[in-house]
């Protein structure tokens, strides 16, 4: 929430932009809850930290993204930790791999599939242990102040024992660029999390998550500074959940 108001003050000082609306957004790659379909540019890598907090448990996570060795394959991970129900852990690790098989271009969005092996390393207790693939399938588009990012995707995760289990997601975004270095937010997911329920057999719960946000940021030298927060509101089996993110990044030059 103060990230929420230190932006805000950071855009009534703010002149306004004087450019065209066609030009180049100047922050483009750190939505929060909807992936946008740009790798990393050469020899530049980037550092994420984002924290939830809903319903008295938390989510952090810190992602690190990197060219390999152009924007062409793009490697990355995905560390959580988590608190759920009184209890805390390290959560299953992702690594990813995404290649940027569209660059955005007139009548042509953006598009970057991403493969991440989930790693079955987390704490059974904070509902982590379970390894599988995850494929997410993401498109971006700009239009005038407007960015618009959909995504559609599915983890599956297989088991010997037990039934495998699969998991849809769907989303999208919009976000409006208010001034160069800040934009107003408006995300959405659904997702269809599967589970077993009883020896043998499965369920799907159905989560929509509404999110509005803002994100600012700096440039410093070569290096990018973001600074971000969100309101997500969550519905799932007639129940409403609210809550905070909180949202950090930084890319810069691993070489010259």
């Amino acid at each position: 929430m103060h990230a929420l108001v230190l932006l805000a003050a950071l855009v009534a000082q703010a002149p306004a932009p004087q450019n065209s609306p066609s030009r180049p957004f100047a922050i483009v790659d750190n939505s929060f809850l909807v992936e946008e379909a740009f790798n990393q540019d050469a020899k530049i890598f980037q550092n994420i930290f984002g924290w939830t907090r809903q319903q008295g448990d938390w989510t952090f996570t810190f992602t690190q993204e990197w060219p390999a060795p152009g924007k062409r394959h793009q490697l990355s991970y995905t560390i959580p930790i988590a608190s759920v129900d009184g209890s805390t852990g390290v959560g299953d690790v992702l690594l990813n791999y995404r290649n940027q098989v569209l660059e955005e271009g007139p009548g042509r969005p953006a598009f970057s599939p991403r493969l991440s092996v989930v790693v079955p390393n987390g704490a059974e207790a904070i509902g982590a242990g379970v390894g599988g693939l995850q494929v997410n399938l993401p498109f971006s588009k700009q239009q005038g102040d407007l960015y618009f990012h959909w995504n559609a995707g599915f983890t599956w995760s297989p088991s010997h024992e037990r039934p495998d289990l699969f998991s849809p997601s769907f989303a999208g975004s919009a976000i409006y660029r208010l001034e160069d270095m800040c934009n107003l937010m408006l995300e959405s997911v659904l997702s269809f999390v599967d589970g077993e329920v009883s020896p043998g057999v499965t369920d799907r719960v159905r989560w929509f998550t509404l999110s509005p946000g803002i994100r600012g940021g700096w440039n410093v030298g070569s290096a990018q500074i973001i600074l971000g927060g969100a309101v997500p509101v969550s519905w799932t089996e007639g129940k409403t959940y609210g809550g905070v993110f909180g949202y950090f990044s930084y890319e810069l030059p691993f070489r010259k």
